[in-house]
């Protein structure tokens, strides 16, 4: 395999990791990513997210949607960004109550103000009880 062929396939691999953790087909992924961020720096992230972080064998997506919140949460975004990786980690089987005992360990690490906030958007997304899930 040449570089242009590994590149190529970084960026594959990285388009389906973000297509998963956006719940949307690949093509809608990159049309998506490319709104909000440009295109130049699309191709950046599937790159990055082609290679071992998204695609290694030691962490499941479930370890790695914890470590994204408590990443973004450490830096106080608590916008779409947060909301995706809570939603991926409801789809890596993390429950409520595993994401609320998440936002109190990271408490005691970040601070109150962060944690409150991103515990505030956990409850925002939640699915609502009786609510039509198509799982």
């Amino acid at each position: 395999m040449n570089a242009s062929e590994d590149v190529a396939d970084r960026i594959t691999a990285g388009r389906a990791v973000y297509a998963r953790n956006l719940g949307v087909p690949e093509d809608e992924a990159e049309s998506m990513l490319a709104a909000r961020a440009g295109a130049q720096y699309a191709r950046e992230a599937f790159l990055a997210a082609g290679g071992p972080g998204w695609s290694g064998t030691e962490l499941t997506d479930r370890d790695r949607s914890v470590a994204v919140i408590a990443a973004l949460v450490g830096q106080h975004v608590v916008d779409a960004r947060l909301i995706t990786y809570l939603n991926a980690a409801r789809a890596a089987g993390v429950t409520e109550e595993g994401l609320a005992e998440l936002m109190m360990l990271l408490t005691a690490y970040l601070g109150q103000p962060a944690a409150s906030v991103a515990m505030a958007a956990v409850l925002s997304t939640a699915p609502r009880p009786g609510a039509v899930t198509t799982d």
